[in-house]
């Protein structure tokens, strides 16, 4: 059995209490009642389930601790104090249509003593597969007790690479396009899941050897940018910087293809 931190374990009891309500609205999700954000999203009340056990728990755990979670914002903590970046249910859409792919992702922001945020714990829950992939800054990534690591593919041409394609009436279908244009012919094949966080845990865990995606949140990509990073990847914005969180653009793969990648995707936009 891996040790891991205190904070792992806090993360773990709060998913594990979350996913059996999501298992069972998933089995039931012709039921659910279901409201739209917007046109590309949806908003169920298994979310907000999911995400009202999760902050309980995560209070209960770290009563100070702030938290920023997807369906109801920040809510303040002690500012000295990390804080909790929480999604409920990454992949809403896909839970909506009975499509087995969807995610709970939590992770742990800390201020470093320059005053700029870094995330140092992560964790990405699948609660239909009951695989758990997590992260501490400097410790590795894990699926369970099992060290991850990147793929060691080192020719594009046999890399598979995940992507989010996305909604017209939000981002760039017109710079998507561009980017598989350029991405799709070089590599053995493209996928799209539907959930972002999902997408870079396989990317550390090396079903997939790469990633692309921008117009993501926070919640969205906090673990797993970690989890990329501690199984020896490599994670930056479309220009090969590190400022993903910041623009909002993520390329995700190993070392020896996440620059050709980054080459790709930037000569595309050009």
């Amino acid at each position: 059995m891996v040790a891991h931190s205190g904070l792992i374990t806090v993360m773990e009891r709060a998913v594990r209490k979350a996913a059996p309500r999501l298992r069972r609205d998933f089995g039931e999700v012709e039921q659910l009642q279901v409201s739209r954000k917007g046109p590309a999203d949806f908003v169920s009340m298994a979310d907000k389930r999911a995400e009202q056990t999760l902050v309980d728990e995560l209070r209960t755990a770290r009563p100070d601790w702030g938290l920023l979670v997807e369906e109801a914002g920040a809510i303040e903590g002690n500012p000295a104090k990390p804080r909790w970046i929480v999604d409920p249910l990454d992949g809403t859409t896909n839970f909506l249509h009975g499509i087995p792919h969807f995610s709970i992702s939590i992770a742990v922001e800390e201020k470093r003593p320059d005053g700029r945020s870094e995330i140092t714990h992560g964790l990405i829950y699948q609660p239909l597969t009951d695989e758990s992939y997590w992260a501490e800054k400097g410790r590795g990534a894990w699926l369970q007790d099992r060290r991850l690591r990147v793929g060691a593919r080192r020719d594009l041409a046999d890399c598979v690479i995940g992507t989010g394609i996305p909604h017209c009436a939000r981002g760039n279908p017109e710079s998507w396009a561009k980017i598989y244009e350029a991405v799709g012919p070089e590599v053995a094949g493209v996928r799209r899941f539907g959930s972002a966080a999902l997408d870079l845990a396989w990317v550390a865990a090396g079903r997939m050897d790469g990633f692309w995606e921008d117009e993501l949140d926070l919640w969205d990509t906090a673990a797993g940018v970690l989890l990329v990073r501690e199984a020896g990847g490599f994670v930056s914005d479309y220009r090969g910087a590190d400022r993903s969180f910041e623009r909002r653009e993520y390329i995700a793969a190993s070392g020896s293809i996440h620059s050709r990648l980054q080459k790709l995707i930037a000569g595309a936009l050009r």
